[in-house]
């Protein structure tokens, strides 16, 4: 009976291991083959995981990493912003003119393209290589785009709740919406391209988010994805919010202060917002997010009013952080919904009251929580409008706080991207808690105006097993501020206001808070001591790990968007080159980005952007030696002599060695390319 029994229980044990592989180990390999028929029309099998992609279509390449499927993903472009680690892939050119040689060179497998890469399916559609094209014309096609991309890649679960998340997001819209008047809908316009004004087409993505976002888009009787309107059309429609990118700024400032373009009610109340480009120019992942802030900003006094909330104001999840300090009796992060956004805040509890130092309120005493808000930019209006008076008093009472004594930064970077740092020696111990965000309010000080900027900023905590006392912490300000400086010009970060001419010391509304904390009290903070040193030193590091999880900031980043952060465009820069001979211009833009794309080249320009700043600093006063070097550079570029150098470069504003480094290198693809541009 014992062997019979002894028999059974390995029979059973061998049935659980058949039915476990079964569960977790061939749902994988059953998933394919995947079959579809692409936006081109041709069908395509995938028999196995991709594993050398190259995306060329930004859209989906966000996508992809969303998923989790970024380790597949061996190149992009320089527009995609993934939200991987930066530097990790290599860079092929830009989305229209992509580099053959470069993507040749990955190997791939799998080539995402779109309708304009021609080039691209001349030269790898014929061979082992998959081309898939996945067109996105509405929202409804990013859902499939999603879903089918999850597929690809077995992340079939992922895509499923990606997708969820967005619609969720957008119904809230939705009911939000629904609760304001027809009669009070307001007319909305995406503004677009620069001479002549133009805007999306009638059955365009973008349009359709407009709808989303409860506003009322133009119908022109136009179906393409980008269209002209007429100062008449314009005058019409008479928008009373318009909207666009960083880059339809320059539009903006040529038309809106000309008869008819300026006389309507958008221009006149300056309800004209700017968005980042990966928001508006694309629907992917970030859709729900970008129609709530779009709805927000244009029904801001309509989102203000509590009677338009659907969702409960309270934390409704939280996870712990272990900060392992003796004073410390609880820590984590906590998200909540404010005016039905998604906030998030760390909250750090003390055992018993504490003294601090905050660049917000001041010495504060009997406090007996810190912590740091992130107000998501759907808020930002709304906050704007109510000040921070009373946005503290909200905040406090979703949190369950008490501004007696309770004491907290605010900011609008993400406090999932929250870095922490520590620093010991000996018996000595510092934290830091940083949170970053450098993309749109970065100054620099005594050079840039005063003015007010969108919450964007770099909020620091310093925590230690010390007691510091007063002069201690307010020393400690001075070492953490040259730290977070050192590491913004270490980044080089540029000013928001003047990226050209200035790295940025800070942003507008950095703020730092210093507890006492207990244990051995201490008196010197500053540069020469060692606590001084380790609060440096985790500043320095909070900061950079910060920037680079809030904005993909390394210092290892592409020259392409080391140029777009001196809003210098590879596309403007060739476009309005000042030589009107050449022919077919429009084809010199791969060529540039070709060469850029070589190291020797690269480093050329990032030279020039160190040799720049100190030149405008007065730091370097005589360029002759490289003025030569510039000859030297176009002629290698060329590959031939180059009697006369010209003057490209139409960009106002470019500093001088700068601009003498783009013209070598627009004189020498210039010259190299003339006779086969000619053809």
């Amino acid at each position: 009976m014992k062997i019979k029994k002894r028999c059974f229980i390995k029979l059973a044990g061998l049935l659980f291991v058949i039915l476990f592989a079964t569960l977790w180990v061939l749902p994988p390999a059953l998933s394919y083959p995947v079959t579809f028929v692409d936006s081109s029309g041709k069908t395509i099998t995938i028999d196995k995981r991709p594993e050398r992609v190259v995306s060329l279509v930004p859209s989906l390449t966000e996508i992809i990493f969303k998923v989790g499927a970024g380790d597949t993903v061996k190149a992009v472009t320089y527009h995609d912003n993934y939200p991987g680690e930066p530097g990790s892939k290599e860079i092929v050119g830009g989305f229209f003119s992509p580099s053959l040689k470069a993507i040749e060179a990955i190997k791939p497998d799998v080539i995402f393209c779109s309708r304009f890469h021609k080039q691209i399916k001349d030269k790898f559609g014929h061979g082992k290589c998959r081309l898939i094209n996945l067109e996105t014309d509405s929202i409804s096609d990013s859902y499939a785009n999603i879903i089918l991309l999850g597929s690809i890649f077995n992340k079939e679960k992922q895509a499923a709740i990606l997708v969820d998340d967005i619609k969720t997001q957008l119904g809230i819209i939705s009911e939000k919406i629904d609760r304001i008047p027809d009669s009070k809908r307001k007319r909305v316009l995406r503004l677009m391209g620069r001479d002549p004004v133009m805007t999306p087409g009638d059955d365009s993505f973008q349009n359709e988010m407009i709808r989303a976002a409860g506003g009322i888009p133009p119908v022109l009787g136009k179906k393409e994805n980008i269209v002209v309107i007429t100062k008449e059309e314009w005058l019409t429609f008479n928008p009373q919010v318009i909207y666009g990118c960083g880059g339809d700024r320059e539009t903006a400032k040529r038309f809106f202060n000309r008869p008819g373009w300026k006389d309507v009610d958008a221009v006149k109340n300056g309800k004209i917002f700017y968005f980042p480009c990966d928001l508006t120019c694309r629907a992917a992942t970030h859709t729900g997010y970008f129609v709530s802030w779009l709805a927000s900003r244009i029904y801001t006094d309509e989102f203000s009013k509590k009677g338009n909330h659907v969702l409960e104001e309270k934390i409704f999840k939280s996870r712990s952080l272990d900060l392992d300090l003796d004073y410390i009796k609880d820590a984590g992060i906590f998200y909540s919904h404010i005016h039905d956004f998604l906030n998030k805040t760390l909250i750090i509890d003390f055992k018993k009251p504490m003294s601090l130092v905050s660049t917000l309120e001041g010495e504060r005493n009997g406090i007996t929580s810190v912590g740091n808000h992130y107000s998501p930019p759907p808020c930002w209006g709304i906050e704007h409008k109510s000040g921070l008076k009373n946005v503290r008093k909200r905040i406090y009472q979703v949190i369950g706080k008490s501004e007696k004594n309770a004491s907290f930064l605010f900011t609008g970077a993400d406090m999932d991207n929250l870095a922490i740092k520590r620093e010991k020696f000996r018996d000595m111990e510092v934290c830091a808690l940083v949170t970053a965000g450098v993309k749109s309010n970065a100054v620099r000080m005594c050079k840039d105006k005063g003015r007010f900027y969108e919450p964007a900023t770099i909020n620091i905590i310093i925590l230690s097993n010390l007691k510091l006392t007063p002069r201690a912490m307010t020393r400690a300000i001075i070492s953490a501020t040259e730290a977070k400086t050192a590491a913004l010009m270490d980044l080089d970060i540029r000013s928001s206001y003047s990226s050209r001419l200035h790295g940025a010391t800070g942003t507008g509304t950095d703020n730092i808070i210093v507890v006492r904390g207990t244990g051995i009290e201490i008196d010197n903070s500053g540069g020469h001591s060692k606590l001084g040193e380790l609060i440096a030193t985790a500043v320095y590091q909070g900061v950079q790990e910060a920037i680079c999880k809030q904005n993909k900031i390394t210092a290892s980043r592409n020259i392409f968007q080391r140029l777009m952060e001196r809003k210098i465009s590879i596309y403007r820069l060739v476009s309005g080159m000042k030589c009107e001979c050449i022919p077919k211009k429009c084809a010199l833009l791969g060529a540039v980005e070709e060469i850029l794309l070589d190291p020797r080249y690269s480093g050329f320009i990032e030279s020039a952007l160190v040799l720049s700043d100190n030149h405008e600093k007065g730091l370097v006063k005589d360029l002759s030696t490289y003025r030569l070097w510039c000859h030297l550079v176009a002629e290698d570029i060329a590959g031939k002599k180059i009697d006369q150098m010209e003057e490209l470069v139409s960009m106002d504003d470019v500093p001088l060695v700068l601009k003498m480094a783009l013209d070598a290198v627009l004189n020498g693809v210039v010259s190299s390319r003339s006779q086969q541009l000619a053809k």
